[in-house]
């Protein structure tokens, strides 16, 4: 059960705090199907950072993650402008721009990680090598029955995560900026009318959404792949869309449909490995959330409520 805790943990909050900043985005009236491109490209940037640290550091240090996940979110950031730019100065579709950006992060991606290698190493390798990040256990309550498995062997981006998520929260539902924000997304007219800046909220949501994202892309790297390559694009942005769309664009029910994904990864990976089967296997098992994905998407969607200009080019002549 611990293990059940531990590893699902290290996949759903990486997932949440993509999701918290597609919700950025969408409450901010900006359809945000980029959430993959951000996580990608702002991993790159973050990856690429910790190898030239790792350069400079003994092999325990674990400053080159932190490093990473600042660098990350810097890129994540930077990228997302792209977005930001097309859909809300340009006016284009925006679900076309988010698959756009999608598909030239990951041309990008490749290219310049093979590069970066040819120059650092000589050798043209499309990946990072990064390693696993340690885990620690909070002494005293890790010992506590049923919910002390949740504080063992925890990453320590874990509880950065966490903490975002909380000020992020804070943000949207306790600030002037989150009531103009989620305004934005529902009504901008009146929100113009008001006296705020439409573009500029917009860009802001867009350019968060970015950065959360690339965080949530090197976290996936240094728990569940230990390297950074293309293949950090395994279609968890659009997992995390569809935990956005099925916790109703809310943050507190976003996070528990987030962790409902990740025991449901964690669990088919027990389940593979109380059943002795073969690592041949083990995709099979880890479909468990996109096969999830499709059942809540069954029962659910009808009664989902996105915001009303999530998607909506802004015309400031339209009343």
């Amino acid at each position: 059960m611990t293990k059940l805790f531990t590893d699902g943990l290290s996949f759903a909050l990486p997932l949440l705090i993509m999701a918290v900043g597609a919700i950025y985005s969408e409450k901010s009236g900006v359809t945000n199907l980029a959430i993959e491109g951000f996580q990608g490209f702002g991993a790159f940037i973050g990856a690429l950072a910790a190898v030239l640290i790792m350069r400079h550091v003994s092999d325990s240090s674990q400053v080159p993650i932190y490093v990473a996940m600042l660098f990350a979110a810097l890129g994540g950031g930077v990228y997302a402008c792209l977005h930001a730019l097309l859909s809300v100065n340009f006016k284009a579709n925006q679900v076309i721009s988010g698959v756009v950006v999608n598909i030239l992060a990951v041309a990008m991606t490749t290219f310049f990680t093979s590069a970066a290698n040819t120059a650092l190493t000589g050798t043209a390798s499309n990946k990072f090598i990064l390693g696993v990040s340690n885990r620690y256990t909070i002494p005293v309550i890790s010992g506590v029955p049923w919910i002390g498995g949740l504080f063992q062997k925890m990453y320590p981006f874990e509880w950065i995560i966490i903490v975002l998520v909380i000020f992020f929260w804070y943000l949207m539902y306790r600030t002037r900026f989150g009531m103009r924000l989620r305004a934005c997304g529902e009504n901008p007219q009146a929100l113009d009318a008001a006296g705020g800046n439409v573009v500029r909220t917009r860009w802001i949501a867009v350019i968060i959404s970015g950065a959360l994202s690339g965080i949530g892309g090197i976290c996936f790297a240094y728990s569940i792949m230990a390297n950074y390559s293309p293949s950090i694009y395994m279609g968890y942005g659009y997992l995390a869309i569809a935990a956005m769309i099925f916790g109703n664009w809310s943050i507190p029910s976003t996070v528990l449909v987030c962790l409902v994904f990740g025991m449901a990864k964690a669990g088919g990976q027990q389940l593979c490995i109380a059943m002795k089967l073969s690592s041949n296997y083990t995709d099979i098992f880890n479909m468990l959330p996109y096969v999830l994905t499709m059942l809540l998407l069954i029962f659910f969607s009808k009664r989902n409520h996105p915001p009303q200009a999530s998607g909506q080019v802004w015309d400031k002549s339209r009343r």
